[in-house]
């Protein structure tokens, strides 16, 4: 990788993935991975087609449904922004915006969360502490978009 050059997977290549009996909860960065308002049906809308394609509102399901429901080679439960995905440039970027908020569900696990539902809105909790809600809308959008598609009682790992 040279780190120009974009190698992120889409939908096309989840037929590819094969995980029997191993499937892990995804944390995804980037922007609409969980996004609700998908559909073919956006095609339709004659006016906005170059908007439509370009934010990838036209298919079937979004990225992160299509990963967690992929028999024998998705996830079990898949964490994404339904909007765009926010990110501070530099060295601080794991300290602010979207990189902090992914982080906080590894952190929550760490310290033996393992509930998924916990896990997740404790991760919540922690950018909430950091970020105090409507300080700064940015902020505050980033924890309403940050989504969680899965069961929140399955305990991570297993029993």
């Amino acid at each position: 990788m040279d780190g120009d050059t974009w190698i992120g997977i889409d939908e096309t290549q989840f037929v590819k993935l094969k995980n029997k009996g191993m499937y892990p909860v995804c944390i995804v960065g980037g922007c609409h991975n969980n996004q609700f308002n998908i559909s073919l049906l956006n095609l339709l809308d004659i006016k906005n087609i170059k908007t439509t394609y370009y934010k990838s509102t036209w298919g079937p399901e979004c990225w992160g449904w299509w990963l967690t429901r992929k028999t024998d080679g998705g996830t079990i439960a898949t964490i994404a922004n339904t909007g765009y995905g926010y990110g501070t440039p530099g060295a601080e970027c794991l300290e602010s915006k979207g990189r902090y908020m992914e982080l906080q569900f590894f952190r929550s696990y760490s310290e033996g969360k393992d509930m998924l539902g916990e896990t997740h809105a404790s991760g919540l909790t922690y950018f909430l502490n950091k970020f105090p809600p409507l300080t700064n809308q940015v902020d505050s959008k980033i924890v309403e978009q940050w989504v969680l598609f899965g069961d929140p009682s399955l305990k991570i790992g297993g029993y």
